[in-house]
């Protein structure tokens, strides 16, 4: 759970800053303040956050390729950080495999948005997954 409760706060985090140009440092100290949790999982939530904002754009341009006629800028706020933050583990997290990531991406869809969302994040993620990270026939 505590990895699970890492990546619900990194996703808050990035919510903030993507939404309100919150301080990303700020926010993970104010999170982690209001929401405390063992140092590993404080120091893993660092490191998603500033994983996920230093590759950012590399991200981006990921989303951009395979969300067939979806700007990022019409995305869901909270659907777009879930992408980013999922693409991030996937792609720079050598400590978490590619299904975990996609997976634990489906949970934090359950959590903070709708259902509809659970298909669109899916659907990006193992086509990424497939066509770009692992290769075809490597995520079923």
């Amino acid at each position: 759970m505590g990895r699970r409760r890492a990546r619900e706060i990194a996703l808050q985090v990035l919510f903030q800053v993507d939404l309100v140009n919150a301080e990303p440092y700020r926010a993970i100290n104010y999170l982690l303040a209001e929401n405390p949790v063992p140092d590993d999982v404080a120091v893993f939530v660092r490191s998603l956050v500033k994983g996920t904002l230093e590759n950012l754009s590399e991200i981006d341009d990921y989303i951009m390729r395979y969300a067939v006629e979806w700007d990022l800028d019409r995305m869901a706020n909270v659907d777009r950080n879930i992408l980013r933050l999922g693409l991030y583990e996937m792609m720079y997290e050598q400590g978490t495999p590619i299904n975990v990531a996609i997976n634990e991406a489906l949970e934090l869809s359950k959590t903070f948005s709708h259902e509809e969302a659970l298909r669109f994040i899916n659907g990006i993620l193992g086509r990424i997954a497939r066509e770009a990270i692992a290769g075809p026939g490597a995520i079923d």
